[in-house]
């Protein structure tokens, strides 16, 4: 079994656009709570767990819940769907650094396809009038003989 050279160039993990967003979101504090708050209330845990305490408060904490009830429920939604906006924005964010990048990259693989595409048709050219004139000396060595 071949062994694999340390030092060779290991292909990247992650689109060069998704590593700086990464690496961004990684080195950013109130990013990364924002991110863990996002991930927790957008899980079922998430429910379950207001699920239980609502109906606990509802059912033991007070004799007329609903008003303090919608107040925390209230300013709850308030607080998630913000935090919602906020991951969307990032995600917003990153999508047009990589819609960026992804532009970028096919301009210069257009260039580099359209220089190609002339190398071959100034070779194909080249080859052609090689070829003619080697036509033209062999029928002018033909008529001579």
């Amino acid at each position: 079994m071949p062994q694999s050279d340390p030092q060779q160039a290991q292909p990247p993990k992650h689109h060069p656009a998704v590593a700086a967003h990464l690496a961004q979101q990684a080195s950013d504090l109130q990013v990364r709570i924002a991110d863990a708050i996002t991930k927790f209330a957008g899980s079922m845990l998430f429910v379950y767990i207001h699920a239980v305490g609502f109906a606990t408060w509802m059912l033991l904490a007070e004799d007329s819940p609903c008003p303090t009830l919608t107040l925390d429920v209230t300013l709850e939604a308030i607080f998630l769907s913000t935090f919602e906006m906020i991951g969307q924005n990032r995600q917003a964010a990153f999508q047009q650094a990589k819609a960026d990048h992804d532009f970028v990259e096919q301009e210069l693989e257009l260039k580099t396809n359209t220089e190609l595409t002339r190398a071959i048709h100034t070779m194909t050219n080249e080859l052609h009038q090689r070829l003619l004139a080697g036509e033209d000396k062999a029928s002018l060595r033909r008529e001579l003989s």
